[in-house]
């Protein structure tokens, strides 16, 4: 599913969590990866004294620099029976360089690392991490210090009480890639649905409103929404989890739950008013979660970065 992937290096660390996921992933199956770095000095910009080609050996030697940096970081893997290519790119903003890459390349899937904060437990998110979030067409995905050890656990995020027909072919590509690499990892597949409960200001606006029943009623709908989901799904699955609650709050706590090595979750992909306005659910689980994450953009997403 996933042969030509797109390895987003981080430069300021040897360690490489993503080129470690991506080695990880050629293992199980036949894959190319391209090492890819997005690099730019400011200091370019002060050099206009000098003539165009003097410019451009000063450009040529800092990409050449880092092609063998990163050819020094390859060496620090097993990665000698796999096809792997070095790609620098001179750019000054890297997200733009990572979709373009990934659009221009056909890349089945971009791998980008998170970043653990020096003295405290959380991750840092980047705003490069954010842009391939929501802007990326590739699944993109977002790896932690969690190990993908076998016979664990994969955790796919449903919406599967919605009509809308997006959602509809969102979770039919979640599914398939979760149960692609489930069964690549021999591991359990367990599948979670959230619904919402019932807003407490109607209890008091509407005295008569039967709040248990509207409940009952709620979990019910969303109760043979997932089961529907899991029926047509050309996999099995070791759980179904149904939850009330936020998806922001409820994910995490069921990969937790599972000790789940990965997370599949849809993006619509918003941005803009809208993204400030409704948020991005990936933004927010993948604050709270211990495991990777990887979001899957539904069916006919246009980039912005490519118009």
């Amino acid at each position: 599913m996933f042969q030509n992937i797109l390895v987003v290096l981080d430069p300021n660390h040897n360690q490489q969590k993503a080129l470690a996921r991506a080695l990880h992933i050629a293992k199980l199956q036949p894959a190319r990866l391209t090492l890819f770095l997005s690099i730019y000095d400011f200091a370019y910009e002060m050099t206009t004294m000098l003539s165009g080609e003097e410019r451009e050996q000063m450009r040529l030697g800092l990409v050449k620099e880092r092609e063998q940096w990163i050819k020094s970081v390859l060496a620090q893997y097993e990665a000698e029976q796999h096809k792997v290519d070095i790609l620098v790119q001179w750019h000054h903003r890297p997200f733009e360089a990572i979709i373009r890459t990934a659009i221009e390349g056909n890349y089945d899937l971009i791998i980008k690392g998170t970043r653990k904060h020096d003295t405290l437990q959380s991750v840092i998110f980047t705003p490069t991490d954010w842009h391939l979030l929501r802007k990326a067409p590739q699944p993109v995905l977002l790896v932690k210090d969690h190990d993908w050890p076998q016979h664990s656990s994969v955790l796919a995020a449903v919406n599967a009480g919605s009509d809308s027909e997006i959602h509809q072919t969102l979770n039919h590509k979640i599914l398939k890639a979760a149960g692609y690499i489930s069964k690549k990892l021999n591991s359990h597949l367990h599948l979670v649905n959230c619904y919402p409960g019932a807003p407490a200001a109607i209890a008091v606006e509407i005295p008569e409103f039967d709040t248990h029943q509207y409940q009952l009623n709620v979990r019910e709908h969303h109760e043979n929404a997932l089961a529907e989901v899991a029926r047509h799904a050309e996999v099995s699955f070791s759980g179904l989890h149904l939850r009330e609650g936020i998806p922001d709050d409820e994910i995490p706590q069921v990969a937790k739950e599972l000790d789940a090595e990965l997370v599949v979750l849809g993006t619509i992909g918003r941005t803009g008013i809208t993204a400030a306005l409704l948020g991005n659910t990936a933004e927010h689980v993948i604050e709270q979660l211990d495991c990777d994450l990887l979001a899957v953009k539904p069916e006919g997403f246009k980039s912005p970065i490519s118009s």
